[in-house]
C-alpha cells in the first residue's frame, strides 16, 4: 500500500492499482485508472523499493506497471511512446531506457 496525498485528504492505493508513476519536482504523482495522488518519495528510492517484474523504469523521471501497458509504438521521430489501457495519457520512453521492451 502506498500513502497518497489528494488534496487534503490522505488515501491508501493498493500497488497493483498503480498505471504509473511520474516525477513532479519534489513529489511524484501517483497515476490509478480512477485517482491522481501525490507521494514524497523521489522516482531513485520508489524504483528500489518495486517490483521489477511488475514496474519498468521507462525515463528517469518515469515508472511504469508493464500491467497497464496496452501498446508501444514508435512516433516520427523514432521514439517509443507507451499507450496504458486505462488512462489516455501517452508516456514516452527516454533512449536509455528503450532497451525495457525489446523481450515484448
Amino acid at each position: 500500500m502506498l500513502q497518497a496525498t489528494s488534496g487534503s485528504t490522505v488515501n491508501l492505493i493498493p500497488v497493483r492499482e498503480v498505471l504509473f508513476f511520474v516525477s513532479d519536482e519534489k513529489y511524484t504523482r501517483v497515476q490509478t485508472a480512477t485517482a491522481e495522488a501525490l507521494i514524497r518519495k523521489p522516482i531513485k528510492e520508489l524504483v528500489m523499493e518495486l517490483d521489477p517484474r511488475q514496474f519498468w523504469q521507462i525515463h528517469r523521471s518515469t515508472i511504469v506497471n508493464v500491467q497497464a501497458v496496452a501498446q508501444v509504438t514508435r512516433d516520427d521521430r523514432g521514439r517509443q511512446i507507451v499507450s496504458l489501457r486505462q488512462h489516455p495519457q501517452k508516456l514516452e520512453v527516454s533512449r536509455s531506457f528503450a532497451g525495457v521492451f525489446k523481450g515484448m
